[in-house]
């Protein structure tokens, strides 16, 4: 099963069993029955912009899109563009990802930058709010805002 990104930027990620055998768990835990309903079934867990694994679950979604794409480089040029890009986004009223991307020189430079900045998790994303805010101005962003804002820019250059 695939990671599914919804459009409010939350993913249902697939999880392993991790072979927990429930008749031995605490007591009122499931008694391991094998009639139980959610036998069977695919394992998933939401997350949402911000919670642990989010980044992780980001970076292995842009992957999946495109699991043929070269290796990600991130240029000097193409971080700048992201930044502004990401500021563009974050302080659009409308929260228009398709109209910051036309204003961008290079939008694959700027989504390969963003791209960069995810692989490197929680703690990448928030040293590039920190360059965001110093380039662009403002206080930084809260990593899960910027994760958001990535993936919305992501999903909308792999249209």
């Amino acid at each position: 099963m695939d990671i599914i990104r919804n459009a409010d930027g939350s993913l249902v990620v697939p999880v392993s069993d991790r072979g927990h055998d429930a008749s031995s768990g605490p007591p009122g835990s499931s008694n391991g029955d094998e009639n139980d309903a959610t036998s069977g079934l695919p394992k998933t867990l939401l997350l949402h912009p911000g919670e642990g694994g989010y980044d992780e679950a980001l970076a292995e979604w842009d992957l999946q899109q495109n699991p043929d794409r070269e290796p990600i480089v991130s240029t000097a040029n193409g971080r700048q563009q992201a930044m502004t890009l990401v500021h563009a986004v974050a302080n659009s009223s409308d929260h228009d990802v398709a109209q910051a991307l036309e204003a961008v020189e290079d939008p694959e430079a700027s989504g390969e930058a963003l791209r960069f900045v995810l692989i490197g998790g929680v703690h990448s994303v928030e040293d590039f709010a920190a360059e965001v805010a110093e380039e662009c101005g403002g206080d930084p962003m809260a990593p899960h805002q910027m994760t958001k804002i990535i993936g919305e820019v992501l999903a909308k250059l792999d249209q």
